[in-house]
C-alpha cells in the first residue's frame, strides 16, 4: 500500500508554520496534526561528521493545500500544481471507468433478471405482452414515487426508440435489479395467480425497495441523471476485446 506522506521533505519551522496555517484556514474539519509528521534526520556536513537535520512529512492533502495556496510563478509551485492537476484528472478518468464497468455488469445481469421475473409472471397469469407492459408498469410506479415507464422515459428525456434502463447509471440499476429480483422471488415464493395480485406484489416490492433508499438517506431513482446509453459503452467494450494486444 502507498505511503500517505510524502517522505524526505525538509522545510524550515517558519515554513511549518506557514502549511500549518494552510491546513487550518482550508476549514474542512481535518485534525491538522493527522496532516503532519515531524522527525530528526542525521545529515552528513563533512568530514563524517553529522549534524541533526528537521524534517517534516506532509500528508498529501496538506502537500495540495499547501501547493494550490502558494506563488505559482515559483517553478517548484507551478511543478505541484500541475502534478496534482493530473493526479486528479488520472483519478476522474479512473473513477468514470469504474462506473462503466458497474453499468454494464448490472445491465447485463438485470437483462437476465428481467426475463426470469417475465416468466414467473407468465406463471402467475400474466401472459399477453399488453398485460406484462401493465405488469412492468407497476414495479416502476412503486419504486419510482408513482411514476411509470413512460414518465421516466419523458423525466429523463430520451427519444421514442431509446430504452430507460440504457440510460441509468450503475446506482439506479442497481435500484431496478433489486425490484426485479424481490418481485420474481416473491411471485414464486408465494405462489401468487392472477394478474391483479401479480401486479400489487410487484407494486409493492418497488414501493419496499424505495422505502429502504429513503432510510438510507439514499437519491430517490427519479432524482438520479440521466447518463448516455449502455450500449455505446457495449460497443466500445467489443471494439476494446478485438482491439489486437501490442
Amino acid at each position: 500500500m502507498e505511503n500517505p506522506f510524502f517522505t524526505g521533505i525538509c522545510i524550515s519551522p517558519r515554513f511549518h508554520a506557514s502549511a500549518r496555517t494552510s491546513v487550518v484556514g482550508f476549514n474542512s474539519g481535518q485534525r491538522v496534526d493527522d496532516h503532519f509528521v515531524e522527525v530528526t534526520e542525521m545529515v552528513e556536513i563533512g568530514s563524517g561528521a553529522q549534524r541533526p537535520l528537521k524534517t517534516v512529512m506532509m500528508s498529501r492533502y496538506a502537500c495540495y493545500l499547501v501547493i494550490q495556496n502558494a506563488d505559482p510563478s515559483k517553478e517548484i509551485v507551478a511543478q505541484g500544481q500541475t502534478y496534482f492537476a493530473i493526479q486528479t484528472r488520472r483519478q476522474e478518468l479512473s473513477d468514470a471507468e469504474i462506473e462503466e464497468q458497474r453499468r454494464l455488469a448490472i445491465r447485463s445481469e438485470l437483462r437476465t433478471h428481467n426475463s426470469q421475473l417475465a416468466d414467473a409472471a407468465k406463471d402467475a397469469g400474466v401472459i399477453e405482452p399488453r398485460d406484462y407492459a401493465i405488469f412492468q408498469n407497476h414495479g416502476y410506479m412503486g419504486l419510482y414515487g408513482g411514476l411509470g415507464a413512460k414518465d421516466i422515459h419523458r423525466r429523463k428525456g430520451l427519444q421514442k426508440n431509446e430504452q430507460i434502463l440504457d440510460h441509468m447509471g450503475s446506482t439506479e440499476l442497481a435500484a431496478n435489479l433489486f425490484r426485479a429480483t424481490q418481485a420474481e422471488e416473491k411471485l414464486r415464493r408465494e405462489k401468487i395467480t392472477g394478474k391483479d395480485k401479480a401486479n400489487k406484489a410487484h407494486r409493492d416490492v418497488g414501493a419496499k425497495v424505495r422505502q429502504t433508499i429513503k432510510e438510507l438517506g439514499g437519491t430517490m431513482p427519479e432524482e438520479l441523471p440521466t447518463v448516455e446509453s449502455v450500449k455505446k459503452l457495449e460497443t466500445k467494450a467489443r471494439k476494446a476485446l478485438k482491439k489486437p494486444k501490442p
